[in-house]
């Protein structure tokens, strides 16, 4: 296990690195420091004194990677390179164009988007498995059928739709929940039910509708065949045994919602002003702030890869037979 742990971080290295390495490229190279600071000064204010002054303040008027008049080891550690790049690898997020600390904004802005994002992950997984294995044990009846019906109808809709719906009707109409908004402490609580129960039932329909398929593909093999040559009833069947190896395929599939725990949800923070990492994103994306963006891919590929080697973990706990050495 260990030495597996350490083959796991070691693959990682390259592929953060290469994430970097795309990244500044995008950033520096594609979209050069001058490109940003005739973007945030504006036409009106644009002259070469006032570009000048921009890239000083934010520490973009050194060379991309060779500093050919420093000396020493500056010639590399006084670049834009190892300031703004490598230094991510030390979670040194460095400060956004308007001058606030990213790596303080990003610590006060994750618990509200894990406030939001666990609920709705642990809810959502909850439902979605207990619904899917329901459908698969009623293969072929009538609450199968309209069961898959009300999935595909559930996948269709758009989650704009759930959020604008969910605000109007429960927010507005019948004034259960702020609309909007956010508040510290346990006074949080009335503003993220509605987030987390949009979250929830927008992601039902496309879930269920895969585990169910999983379910399936798990009930008709032939070990479950054996289980039910030997008397089991379906019930046991169904969970003791398909359910252990089908959660392999859906841990596999959860990976992809890890990063999501900690960055937050795009949409849904930016619809019901939560005060997450997700609207963050949005702002500096919005604000052309690109060392927040830059900040945010970086976590977030960092936070892939813990996931993906969470998942290969959770294989072990999920079926014995495998192992990782």
């Amino acid at each position: 296990m260990t030495a597996y742990l350490i083959r796991r971080v070691l693959y990682a290295i390259p592929i953060l690195i290469g994430v970097n390495l795309l990244t500044f490229v995008l950033f520096f190279v594609v979209n050069s420091p001058d490109n940003m600071a005739r973007v945030h000064l504006g036409v009106k204010h644009v002259t070469p004194e006032a570009m000048a002054k921009w890239k000083r303040e934010r520490g973009y008027d050194k060379p991309l990677v060779w500093n050919a008049a420093a000396e020493g080891v500056g010639t590399l550690s006084q670049t834009i390179f190892f300031e703004k790049s490598l230094s991510l690898f030390a979670f040194d997020f460095g400060r956004a164009d308007d001058g606030r600390d990213i790596g303080s904004d990003i610590r006060e802005r994750m618990w509200p988007s894990l406030a939001i994002a666990v609920p709705v992950f642990l809810i959502g997984i909850l439902i979605e498995i207990t619904f899917a294995m329901v459908l698969a044990f009623l293969r072929g009846t009538y609450v199968d059928l309209w069961g898959v019906v009300l999935c595909v109808i559930l996948l269709s809709i758009s989650s704009l739709f759930y959020i604008i719906g969910g605000q109007y009707l429960i927010g507005k109409l019948l004034n259960l929940t702020p609309i909007s908004g956010y508040d510290t402490g346990l006074a949080a609580a009335k503003f993220i039910i509605l987030p987390v129960v949009v979250g929830v039932v927008s992601g039902i329909g496309a879930s269920t509708r895969l585990y169910r398929t999983i379910f399936l593909e798990e009930i008709n093999k032939d070990y479950i065949r054996t289980a039910r040559a030997k008397g089991l009833s379906e019930v046991r069947v169904l969970f003791h045994h398909a359910l252990k190896n089908a959660m392999i395929p859906i841990l596999t599939g959860v990976v992809v919602i890890i990063p999501a725990l900690f960055l937050g949800s795009l949409i849904l923070e930016s619809f019901f002003g939560i005060p997450g990492l997700g609207s963050y994103t949005i702002d500096g994306i919005r604000s052309q702030d690109f060392a927040i963006v830059r900040a945010m891919v970086f976590l977030g590929s960092a936070l892939y890869i813990v996931g993906l080697m969470l998942t290969d973990l959770s294989y072990t706990v999920v079926d014995p037979r495998v192992r990782l050495s």
